[in-house]
């Protein structure tokens, strides 16, 4: 994992939103609109969240059919842990290309 990687995990889950919807689905598999009213958010909110989640891999979403046959997107949490020391610092530095002077700035 490299800087950027490594920053972007910690950003998606930097969030008390991010954390309420994680600890929602910690529960159980949850579709959209069940998620919104659990979490006191509008689908638009959520979704936002929910696709930051999604692209650093702490949920996954697939679609399943109602009885009636409407299509209703679940969400699921994934098993993860995030492990933030020295080691994985440095390793994440090492594995980044160096900075400019530009960007050091």
């Amino acid at each position: 994992m490299d800087v950027e990687s490594l920053v972007g995990r910690l950003a998606a889950v930097a969030n008390p939103l991010r954390l309420r919807i994680l600890a929602t689905l910690a529960e159980e598999s949850t579709h959209v609109s069940e998620l919104a009213r659990r979490t006191g958010m509008s689908r638009a909110l959520l979704y936002l969240h929910l696709r930051r989640l999604e692209e650093f891999g702490y949920v996954t979403g697939h679609l399943e059919l109602s009885p009636d046959g409407k299509a209703l997107k679940y969400f699921e949490a994934v098993p993860f842990a995030l492990t933030v020391d020295l080691p994985t610092v440095r390793a994440a530095v090492a594995a980044s290309p160096p900075v400019t002077p530009e960007e050091g700035s």
